[in-house]
C-alpha cells in the first residue's frame, strides 16, 4: 500500500490555470521572480493532449532505431525550436535488432524476435513444421531436420528449447505462449546466441499453426542502428555557470503499441511545460530532454548522463522525470513521485511543497526504478519519477505495453493535474534561494557535450 499523504489547499486551480500566491514569490527569491501581472502558468492539457495524438495516432510505435523514432525526434525538436530554446541533438548507437514478418495459409502472424537469435537468408525460409511440444529432447525425431520447430513455453527456458531444436537439425523456432497476451511474446535468451532463426508468438496464433503444414518466416537483422536525445534549453541572462534543473521524458514506445501513455503522456506535458516555463525569469539553467531508447533499457538518458562533463556534473541540481502521466483508469487515483531509494529528496520536497500550495491531496512519495530518473541518481543528482498508479494493488494500467495504449484511455483531466503539479514543483525548485548541494559521487566524465544538428 502506497503512504498517502494528504495536503492543505493554498493556492487556486481555475481553467487550467495555476496561480501561484502571492507571498511565495519574493525580492529574496534567488532563481524565479515573478511580477503580480505575471503569476499565471497557464499549463493547458488540450496541448498536451494534441501531441499526444500526433506521438501516438499519426506516428504510432516509435521503437528504437526506426523511422517513426527518428520523427518523433524532428517533432519535437521543433517544437522546442518554436519556443525560441536552444535545441540540441545527441545521437547515440543502439545494440543492433532484428525485425521480420511471419505467414502461414495466406495469413500474417505478429511475432517478436529473440535478441541472439540468427536471422534468415533475405528470401526468407520457407519450410514445413513440426510440432515439438515443449522442446525437451525427447520431442524431437530426425523428422524435424529442414522444418521449423513449432514450441510452447513451458518448463524449459528459451534457450534450452532452442538449443534442443538446434541440435535436432530444425531450421528455425517458433515459441508460443502457454496464456492469453495481447503482444507475441519475447523469447529470452539471456545473453546467449544461437545459429537458427528464433521468434516468439501468441498463445492463439500458435495453437492454430499447430494445425498448418508449413510457415513462411523472414527475419532481418538491422545493424549499426541509432537513435537520439533531444536537449532544449532555457539559459539565464548574465549568469556564466547556473545550475542545472533537467525535465525529462522518454519518447520511443514498445512494438505494437501507440504509446499514448507510456510515453506519449510524459513527453507531451514536458513539451507544454516548456511552452509554460520559456519566459519564466530565472538564474537557474533548465533543460527540457526527451529521451530515446528508453524501453531498451534507459539507453538514451544513460548515454546523456554518462557524457556530461565534470563542471556539468557538479552544476546539476535536480531531475524531474515524467512518465504515464496521462492514463485515463480509474483505479490509478494517485500521482507516485518515486525516488530510487524511496527516500525523499529535492523533487519530493519541492513536489510536496507544490501540492500544499495547488490543493493536490493524491501524491505519494514512493520506491521506484525503471524510467529515466535512475542514471541521474546513480550520478549523485537529486531525481524522481512521475506516475499514475493504483494505491491498492500498485499498478499503473491494464493497457501498459500493450495494443491498447492509445488515446482513448488518455484523460485531459489527469494529464491537467499533473502538469499543474509538476509544473508547480519546477516552480519551487527554481525559485529557492540555496538548496543544500547533494554530496554527488565522483564519476570520470567520457566526453562533454557531444551534440550536432538535426535536420
Amino acid at each position: 500500500m502506497k503512504k498517502l499523504l494528504t495536503v492543505m489547499t493554498m493556492a487556486v486551480l481555475t481553467a487550467g490555470t495555476l496561480l501561484l500566491p502571492a507571498q511565495s514569490v519574493t525580492p529574496a527569491a534567488h532563481a524565479l521572480q515573478i511580477s503580480n501581472s505575471e503569476r499565471e502558468l497557464p499549463f493547458k492539457a488540450k496541448h498536451a493532449y494534441s501531441t499526444i495524438s500526433q506521438l501516438s495516432e499519426a506516428i504510432g510505435p516509435r521503437i528504437a532505431g526506426t523511422a517513426a523514432e527518428k520523427k518523433s525526434a524532428l517533432l519535437i525538436a521543433s517544437s522546442l525550436r518554436k519556443l525560441k530554446l536552444d535545441v540540441k541533438v545527441q545521437r547515440f548507437g543502439i545494440p543492433d535488432r532484428l525485425e521480420g514478418t511471419l505467414s502461414s495459409a495466406g495469413r500474417d502472424i505478429l511475432l517478436q524476435a529473440a535478441s541472439g537469435s540468427a536471422s534468415t537468408e533475405e528470401q526468407g525460409l520457407t519450410a514445413p513444421l513440426y510440432n515439438a511440444g515443449l522442446g525437451n529432447q525427447k520431442d524431437f525425431t530426425a523428422d524435424v531436420k529442414g522444418k521449423i520447430a513449432l514450441i510452447s513455453r513451458g518448463d524449459l527456458t528459451y534457450y534450452e528449447k532452442a538449443k534442443n531444436a538446434e541440435a535436432a537439425g530444425a531450421k528455425a523456432v517458433i515459441i508460443y505462449n502457454n496464456k492469453e497476451s495481447l503482444v507475441p511474446m519475447t523469447p529470452n535468451l539471456s545473453g546467449n546466441k544461437v545459429g537458427i532463426p528464433v521468434v516468439g508468438i501468441k498463445k492463439e496464433d500458435g495453437e492454430a499453426l499447430t494445425q498448418q503444414k508449413e510457415a513462411t518466416l523472414k527475419l532481418k537483422a538491422f545493424t549499426n542502428q541509432t537513435s537520439q536525445n533531444i536537449i532544449g534549453i532555457k539559459k539565464p541572462k548574465n549568469i556564466k555557470h547556473p545550475d542545472i534543473v533537467y525535465m525529462t521524458a522518454h519518447y520511443d514506445s514498445v512494438p505494437f503499441s501507440p504509446g499514448a501513455n507510456d510515453n506519449g503522456s510524459g513527453t507531451s506535458v514536458m513539451l507544454e511545460m516548456a511552452r509554460v516555463l520559456k519566459s519564466v525569469p530565472s538564474d537557474k539553467e533548465i533543460r527540457f530532454i526527451a529521451f530515446g531508447a528508453e524501453e531498451l533499457g534507459l539507453l538514451g538518458s544513460s548515454h546523456y548522463v554518462d557524457h556530461l562533463s565534470e563542471k556539468e556534473l557538479k552544476r546539476s541540481e535536480v531531475n524531474f522525470n515524467l512518465d504515464m502521466v496521462g492514463t485515463s483508469w480509474e483505479k490509478a487515483s494517485e500521482l507516485y513521485v518515486n525516488t530510487l531509494d524511496g527516500q525523499s529528496n529535492y523533487v519530493w520536497e519541492s513536489s510536496h511543497t507544490a501540492a500544499e500550495k495547488i490543493g493536490f491531496d493524491s501524491l505519494s512519495l514512493t520506491q521506484g526504478g525503471s524510467s529515466d530518473h535512475v542514471p541521474f541518481h546513480e550520478a549523485g543528482i537529486d531525481s524522481a519519477n512521475f506516475i499514475w498508479g493504483d494505491p491498492e494493488t500498485e499498478e499503473v494500467e491494464p493497457w501498459y505495453h500493450t495494443p491498447e495504449d492509445s488515446i482513448e484511455h488518455i484523460s485531459k483531466e489527469r494529464l491537467q493535474q499533473a502538469g499543474d503539479l509538476v509544473t508547480a514543483a519546477v516552480y519551487e525548485a527554481v525559485k529557492k534561494e540555496k538548496k543544500p548541494k547533494t554530496i554527488k559521487k565522483q564519476m570520470k566524465a567520457k566526453a562533454s557535450d557531444i551534440f550536432e544538428d538535426i535536420k
